[in-house]
């Protein structure tokens, strides 16, 4: 039989009733919309109370900045900025530090020196501190009769290693930088002779003069010579003071470094105005006389500390906030002190004639005071 084809057709979809209404589109009211919905609210009203708390802030700083600048001291004039003019200061207080050696300054010397710094105020009442190479310790030993330059040399090496056992933690390229002979006069005893020959032993840093001499009072075996032992001269004195000496530099007097013979310190390690690097050498000590007689402007700083202690307990940074500090802050030559502040833990009632300044935090505390007064 042949075959025959059936065609379908595809059914009609069904017509909706005349008597049923069409669906219309309704709002979801879904548990998950409402929550995106208070959830957008919420993070709108955060970020508003956010801002808000950022521009009070921000306010406060500025507020505080306000006040404090009142007392800042004078702003550096363009000549101190491009390091195109002397810098003149009277000198109030004389440390050292040990740091690397400055490669501009210095660019033979490697490793680590000691570092003289110089605090002071200029004229115009800016802080300074003066960071001061180049100067080495030294002390001074009798020299063996009949010793030469080669023998010098020979008891360099001895010395040298000597003081390399001693000092095994140290990482100094050489403790004894040099041994130089020169003509000396000791203060003791009566003594025909004008001057003798003494060794001027230079050593890398000032706590190595006390270790140096400790081995020379041992003694110590010199080829030519045998053991010998030594009286060491100025092994004793400060390292700040022997540099005051030998720079011709008395307590409170004026110090000048000319215009290019300071460079500005890379990083600074203080809160002066003016951090400079110099060689020891560019220093000029003048004498109290004349001009350089005057005071400078320095200001005299008292404080008083308050802090929350337990009964029965000192005072300690881990436990007792620091609750208060009063100051009071006068300059040289007046009678009546320019500033009177207390700086408290939180609220604080007025006081007469006091400027009154609250902090929600002991750190903010303390950075206020740092900002006003440590400069």
């Amino acid at each position: 039989m042949p075959a025959t084809t059936a065609t379908k057709k595809r059914p009609q979809p069904p017509q909706p009733s005349p008597s049923q209404p069409q669906p219309k589109h309704q709002a979801s009211s879904s548990p998950l919309a409402e929550e995106d919905l208070d959830e957008d609210v919420f993070l709108e009203e955060t970020l508003i109370l956010e801002d808000e708390h950022i521009l009070r802030d921000i306010e406060d700083r500025r507020a505080l900045a306000s006040r404090l600048s009142k007392w800042a001291r004078p702003p550096l004039s363009s000549a101190y900025l491009s390091s195109s003019q002397s810098i003149v200061f009277q000198q109030l207080e004389i440390d050292y530090v040990i740091g690397e050696s400055h490669k501009e300054l210095m660019p033979n010397s490697s490793g680590s020196a000691a570092i003289i710094r110089i605090f002071g105020v200029t004229r115009e009442g800016h802080s300074v501190c003066c960071n001061v190479h180049g100067f080495e310790p030294y002390f001074y030993i009798s020299c063996p009769p009949g010793m030469g330059p080669d023998d010098i040399s020979r008891f360099h090496q001895v010395l040298e290693g000597r003081m390399r056992e001693v000092n095994r933690n140290s990482r100094v390229p050489k403790f004894v930088r040099r041994i130089e002979m020169v003509q000396k006069r000791s203060i003791m005893y009566y003594q025909l002779q004008s001057s003798h020959p003494f060794l001027k032993i230079v050593v890398a840093l000032p706590t190595m003069v006390t270790s140096c001499r400790g081995i020379l009072d041992r003694g110590i075996q010199i080829e030519g010579f045998g053991m010998k032992n030594f009286v060491t001269y100025e092994s004793n004195v400060l390292f700040a003071l022997r540099f005051m000496v030998d720079c011709n530099i008395v307590g409170g007097n004026w110090i000048e470094v000319p215009a290019g013979k300071y460079k500005k310190t890379a990083k600074n390690l203080s809160y002066c105005q003016l951090e400079f690097d110099c060689l020891y050498s560019e220093l000029t000590s003048h004498i109290p006389e004349g001009e350089f007689s005057k005071m400078a402007p320095f200001r005299i700083l008292s404080f008083d500390i308050e802090c929350a202690g337990r009964k029965g307990h000192f005072p300690e940074p881990t436990h007792d906030p620091v609750i208060q500090v009063a100051n009071l802050v006068t300059l040289q030559g007046e009678d009546q002190p320019f500033v009177r502040n207390v700086m408290t833990l939180k609220s604080c009632s007025p006081i007469v004639g006091v400027d009154v300044m609250s902090f929600e935090t002991e750190r903010e505390v303390l950075l206020a005071w740092r900002v006003s007064f440590l400069s």
